[in-house]
C-alpha cells in the first residue's frame, strides 16, 4: 500500500546536531567537540549552577506552588525582572509605563514570536514583503525564523570583514543607509554568534544614528547577556543606548546560557513602545498568537529565574557564577592564543583574544575544518567557529597542535 508520506523529501540534518552525532560515535580517544552551544567545565562537563541547584531546593519546598495555567503571556515576575535585567533596573522606558514582555520557549521562541507579531502588524498588515536583515554570518537560525514567519525578502548586511578579521564598520553603515526605510534588522546585543566580534560604543552610535534617520526596526537577539564581559550592565551597553535614543524595539532574550539551563526554554521578549497605550495594543496581538503556538508557557525555569533575580543575594550568587563561566572562556582564549604563537603557526591570532563570548570566528576555512574532524577528531562548525567552552587545560595543546598542523598542511 502507498504510504501518504511517499512524497515527503528527508531533510538534511541540523548541522550543530549531526556535529555532536559524529563526536559520539567517533572512537578516537582524543577526540575534541568545539561544535557544541553551551557551557562546559574544565573537565569537560554540563555544569549546574550552584545558585540554580539552591533555587530549586526552593521551589520544591514551597507548598503553596501547584500546575496550573500561567496567564498566556507567562509568569509576571519573571518577564517584569527578565526586562529589568536588559533594560536597566532604572530605565526611563520602564518608569514610563512603555516596557511589556512575553515570556517565550528559549531565544528561538522570542524571535520566533516577534517574527510573527511583526509580519502580521508592522510596516501595513500581514507584509510579507517587509526587507529583513541578519548580520553576513549569523546564527544560522536566523534567517529560517524569518522566512518561517512568512518574512519572504530575508538578506544578509555586511558585518564580518575576513581579510582583517574584525567589523566591517563601513559595509554595515553603507548597508544601513542603502536598506528601504522600514526594513527590520535584526542585532546581536553583544558576544556576536558566530565572530565573536562586537562593535565599540562609538561604533555602535554610528549605527543608531542611521537606524534612526532611516527609520529601521531594531531587533535585538541578547542571547549572552553577562557571558561575553562577565558583567551584565555592559553586555547590555548596545540595548540601553538604543532605548536612550527614542527607539521602539524588541529585544529577545535566552537564560539557556547565563542560567545554564538550555533544556527548560526560559526564554523572554522585551517590547518597547512609544508609549503604554501602544504597548497595551501590542501585548494583546502577542497573546493572540501566543494561543496559537504553544498556548501557555511553562513555568519551572521562569520561576528559577524570577526567585533568582528578585532576590538580592541569590542575585549576587548569580551574577558571580555568571563571571566563573566568563573567565574561564576568557583563559581559555589567552591560552589558546599563547600556544598558536609559541607554535609559531602562519597567519594572525589575536583575534582571538579580541572576539568575546563563547565562539571564536578562528578564520579556519571549510577545507581546513574538514582535516581538523577527519585527521584530528576535533569537531566544529564548517563556519570555523569554535566554542571555547570546548577547550580544557587537558586537551589544549593537542587542538593548538592540531590547529598549527591543519594550516601550515591545507591551504
Amino acid at each position: 500500500i502507498m504510504s501518504l508520506f511517499g512524497e515527503v523529501p528527508q531533510a538534511t540534518p541540523v548541522a550543530v546536531f549531526k556535529l555532536s552525532n559524529d563526536f559520539k560515535e567517533d572512537a578516537n580517544p582524543k577526540k575534541v567537540n568545539l561544535g557544541v552551544g553551551a557551557y562546559r567545565t574544565d573537565e569537560g562537563q554540563p555544569w549546574v549552577l550552584p545558585v540554580v541547584k539552591k533555587v530549586e531546593k526552593i521551589i520544591v519546598a514551597d507548598n503553596s506552588l501547584n500546575h496550573e495555567y500561567l496567564a498566556i503571556l507567562g509568569l509576571p515576575e519573571f518577564r517584569s525582572s527578565a526586562s529589568k535585567i536588559a533594560l536597566g533596573e532604572d530605565s526611563p522606558a520602564i518608569q514610563e509605563n512603555r516596557v511589556g514582555a512575553v515570556q517565550c520557549l528559549g531565544g528561538t521562541g522570542a524571535l520566533k514570536m516577534g517574527a510573527e507579531f511583526l509580519r502580521r502588524w508592522y510596516n501595513g498588515n500581514d507584509n510579507t514583503k517587509t526587507p529583513v536583515y541578519v548580520s553576513a554570518p549569523t546564527w544560522e537560525n536566523h534567517n529560517a525564523v524569518f522566512a518561517n514567519a512568512g518574512f519572504e525578502d530575508v538578506r544578509p548586511y555586511k558585518y564580518w570583514d575576513a581579510e582583517k578579521r574584525g567589523l566591517d564598520l563601513d559595509g554595515f553603515l553603507g548597508d544601513l543607509e542603502s536598506a528601504p526605510k522600514h526594513s527590520i534588522f535584526v542585532l546581536h546585543a553583544c558576544a556576536h554568534n558566530p565572530t565573536g566580534t562586537d562593535p565599540t560604543h562609538v561604533e555602535w552610535m554610528q549605527v543608531a544614528e542611521v537606524m534612526k534617520r532611516r527609520k529601521l526596526f531594531v531587533f535585538f537577539d541578547s542571547a549572552y547577556q553577562g557571558f561575553a564581559s562577565g558583567c551584565l550592565d555592559k553586555d547590555a551597553w548596545a540595548v540601553r543606548y538604543f532605548v536612550t535614543q527614542g527607539f521602539e524595539m524588541f529585544c529577545a532574550q535566552s537564560f539557556s546560557k547565563n542560567f545554564g539551563l538550555y533544556n527548560e526554554r526560559v526564554g523572554n521578549l522585551t517590547i518597547v513602545a512609544r508609549d503604554s497605550d501602544n504597548l497595551k495594543r501590542v501585548l494583546s496581538q502577542m497573546e493572540k498568537i501566543v494561543r496559537v503556538t504553544w498556548s501557555n508557557p511553562p513555568s519551572q525555569g521562569a520561576r528559577l529565574v524570577a526567585i533568582t533575580l528578585n532576590t538580592p543575594e541569590l542575585f549576587a550568587e548569580w551574577k558571580d557564577n555568571v563571571k566563573t563561566m566568563a573567565d574561564r572562556v576568557l583563559l581559555m582564549r589567552a591560552s589558546l592564543q599563547a600556544k598558536l604563537q609559541a607554535l609559531e603557526t602562519p597567519g594572525t591570532w589575536d583575534h582571538i583574544t579580541q572576539q568575546i563570548g563563547m565562539f571564536s570566528f578562528t578564520g579556519l576555512n571549510p577545507k581546513q575544518v574538514e582535516y581538523m574532524i577527519k585527521e584530528r577528531s576535533i569537531y566544529l562548525m564548517a563556519s570555523g567557529r569554535i566554542n571555547m567552552c570546548g577547550l580544557t587545560t587537558k586537551n589544549i595543546d593537542y587542538v593548538a597542535e592540531s590547529i598549527h598542523e591543519t594550516v601550515v598542511n591545507v591551504q
